[in-house]
């Protein structure tokens, strides 16, 4: 399920609810009501995030408590963890030597890109993302098998942007990488 559909699933369980409440609201013109669910609703969809991330930390608190400097199973110090917002089956790892995609709840599929392969990094946000404080970040590499990766709906994008930008410049520098650009 998107957000999108997500969000209008619990949009339409707002209304309901409301029209089920037996609620004097004829004091509201529809513009303020309208305004009230969107903001019920974005409501909702962040704490059911904020949920799925307790649940996540829980589970990996021992390990992290266990080694200050996290490092995932191949050595690797970790930059960045994280996950679309309200997916339970994606999650996106950055380290100090690639970006590591992990899908799947039960079967698990990896997508490993290089970050010295990494070419461009870009990150956006559409308006109702801005709200909801996510946004997508794309990747262009010279990876044969993944030329072009969205990190989708990735929380505060401008910081993971950040630290996706730092790790490809620290990357190339540990490995004598560098470009040559035409002009």
């Amino acid at each position: 399920m998107t957000i999108k559909e997500a969000q209008a699933r619990i949009k339409a369980r707002v209304w309901q609810s409301v029209a089920q409440a037996d609620l004097n609201l004829s004091a509201l013109d529809k513009t303020t009501l309208e305004s009230f669910v969107d903001l019920v609703t974005e409501a909702a969809i962040l704490e059911i995030d904020n949920e799925l991330d307790v649940s996540q930390l829980t589970t990996k608190s021992a390990a992290v408590e266990a080694n200050e400097e996290e490092e995932d199973e191949f050595g690797e110090k970790v930059l960045w963890q994280g996950r679309p917002l309200l997916s339970l089956v994606l999650y996106y790892t950055i380290t100090t030597e690639r970006i590591k995609i992990t899908s799947g709840l039960l079967g698990k599929a990896h997508e490993n890109v290089e970050l010295i392969r990494v070419q461009d990094v870009d990150h956006s946000q559409t308006f109702g993302e801005r709200v909801l404080k996510i946004g997508d970040i794309t990747i262009r590499s010279h990876d044969p098998s993944h030329p072009e990766i969205v990190l989708r709906n990735v929380q505060d994008p401008g910081s993971v942007y950040e630290i996706l930008r730092r790790a490809v410049l620290d990357a190339r520098k540990r490995h004598n990488f560098s470009y040559r650009e035409e002009m």
